[in-house]
């Protein structure tokens, strides 16, 4: 039996539970009340009128800096009145008679180096009806493109989109009847995007730029390990055109423009390389031992020989131009004087299918793997792919086109200058990287967003002999020194302190009927511990020695005066 006590202390706990109960009930129905019945008509009116307005913030994209932290892409600050109508809002660059509270910021992209940087910078477009709503798959975390919302179209802000964007923010507005701000109902702050550093180097990327002005073609310069320090199209564009909607007519003829201004020829031009694809030649033909150090041929001018087809001549460009003989050389002389005969039978000797297969190894007929889009393969042609795309036979005289860098071989500029970065590094060929780090942020996005990029040292060795990579090295530098085809860089040893440099000359037939020739340079210095290799093409511009050759020259001239050593 319970006592009165207990009884007693049962019935306080049950009155106290019930008075509980009915208070949390009559603050249910006071608040209630207050809504539906007090506030009820403030609220309705708020929602019937539409007076919320959802305004995004645009978060401002991560700069691209220089290998040494400048600048060269970045933003500024733009004030805009924002408007409200009964659909929405509008945003206008008219200030005029605007109040404080409808003036806003938002951000404008900027490229401080203009056309000088803008295949590796690329550019930016508005995202598209397609694009708006939709969530990109690199990058899911950033959400869904926003109307208004930029997106990378090419080069670094296309490659590395996802990292640069940021992420937007929200502002929640409350306006009148007559569309006047009444007041911020909440904001979420955009989250700024990543800041890149890339291996480009600010100066020799001007430099170039200047040097290659007026002229169609590509130069590309990198270190041994693949990094590349300038890279520039020429044509190019002013990238700023396509965010500010003032300069519409100039975009209309950047698009219409008959050079291609916005075609980036380093990656996406394939032409023929005439005599710089020699060395890829020597080193096919004495690594499956066809060859020697000590192999020689005497050069009387030309090769001709008979067949069933008839009777068949190919000669030296130095007969055809000046009509001198070599006589009897060996291959670091060969490389020298461009000695045409000397690998027209190395290539019979060798075999197109050797040939193909190192070219193929040195990448040539693939793609380098730089972290830019838009980039295309390059061509080694084979007696199964003559068959099938043009429906004939391989002939010994095609073998020999091929020999010397004509025919159907076409390559782009950054997989020749690769290649010959292989040769310099000592037959390590690596992955092209533009990208380096991500610079840290006040607000970083880079730890929300995982980045696709090219690892450091991304290479593999091609176990080329040491004894034949220097013979090949020792024609380049001959090549660059008295005798040779590289005369504006006879004096460079002499005119910064004993640096050794290698290079190979070119001029490639273009191949569409006329005469006119394609102009290259591929160079590095110092010989034997390469700071840099470059690689120089000016479209139809003559004799690669004589057009190509005082750009280069320009080039290391600059960067042995100015930067002794890569930091």
């Amino acid at each position: 039996m319970q006592t009165y006590l207990e009884t007693k202390s049962e019935s306080w706990l049950i009155w106290f539970l019930r008075g509980l109960v009915i208070l949390v009930f009559l603050i249910i129905v006071g608040r209630l009340t207050d809504l539906q019945i007090i506030k009820g008509e403030y609220y309705r009116s708020l929602a019937e009128g539409n007076r919320v307005r959802r305004v995004p913030i645009h978060a401002a994209r991560g700069k691209i800096l220089a290998r040494g932290g400048e600048a060269m892409v970045g933003n500024k600050e733009v004030k805009k009145r924002i408007l409200f109508d009964s659909q929405g809002f509008i945003k206008s660059k008219d200030l005029e008679g605007a109040n404080a509270d409808e003036i806003i910021s938002e951000w404008e992209r900027e490229y401080y180096l203009s056309d000088n940087l803008a295949h590796v910078s690329g550019y930016l477009g508005e995202a598209s009806e397609e694009e708006v709503g939709k969530v990109k798959a690199q990058c899911p975390s950033l959400g869904p493109s926003r109307l208004g919302s930029w997106v990378g179209r090419s080069g670094i802000e296309q490659e590395y989109d996802c990292l640069l964007r940021g992420i937007d923010g929200e502002e929640l507005i409350e306006v009148d009847t007559q569309g006047n701000k009444v007041r911020t109902l909440g904001i979420k702050k955009p989250i700024s995007g990543g800041d890149i550093k890339t291996n480009i180097d600010f100066g020799l990327q001007e430099k170039i730029s200047q040097l290659m002005s007026g002229k169609n073609g590509a130069v590309v310069v990198q270190d041994s390990r693949g990094e590349v320090i300038a890279l520039y199209s020429s044509p190019s564009f002013n990238p700023n055109i396509f965010v500010q909607d003032v300069r519409g007519k100039e975009v209309e003829l950047v698009l219409n423009d008959k050079n291609l201004p916005m075609f980036n020829r380093v990656i996406g031009g394939i032409f023929h390389p005439g005599s710089v694809f020699k060395p890829i030649v020597a080193i096919s033909a004495l690594e499956e031992e066809k060859i020697d150090k000590d192999f020689s041929y005497t050069d009387t001018g030309k090769i001709a020989f008979d067949t069933a087809y008839g009777s068949f001549s190919f000669s030296n460009w130095y007969y055809t131009q000046y009509g001198g003989v070599e006589g009897e050389i060996k291959l670091p002389r060969a490389i020298a004087r461009s000695t045409d005969t000397f690998f027209y039978k190395v290539g019979e000797i060798a075999g197109v299918e050797v040939i193909d297969k190192w070219a193929s190894k040195f990448g040539l007929d693939s793609k380098t793997g730089v972290d830019l889009p838009g980039e295309v393969d390059g061509l080694i042609p084979s007696p199964e792919w003559k068959l099938k795309v043009k429906g004939e036979r391989w002939f010994l005289g095609n073998t020999y086109h091929i020999s010397i860098g004509q025919g159907d071989v076409a390559i782009t500029p950054l997989g020749l200058n690769n290649a010959i970065t292989a040769i310099a590094a000592g037959g390590k060929v690596c992955t092209p990287s533009i990208f380096n780090s991500v610079m840290p942020t006040e607000n970083d996005v880079g730890n929300l967003v995982s980045v696709q990029k090219v690892a450091k040292g991304d290479c593999k060795n091609l176990g080329i002999a040491k004894g034949n990579i220097d013979l090949v090295k020792e024609g380049m530098v001959q090549a660059c020194s008295s005798g040779g085809t590289g005369y504006t860089f006879f004096d460079f040893e002499e005119k910064h302190e004993g640096i050794k440099v290698a290079c190979k000359t070119g001029t490639a037939e273009v191949g569409d009927g006329t005469k006119d020739t394609h102009a290259w340079f591929s160079v590095f210095a110092p010989y034997d511990d390469p700071q840099i290799i470059a690689t120089v093409l000016v479209e139809r511009g003559g004799e690669g020695s004589k057009v190509a050759g005082p750009i280069a020259r320009e080039i290391f001239d600059y960067w042995f005066k100015d930067n002794m050593t890569v930091n």
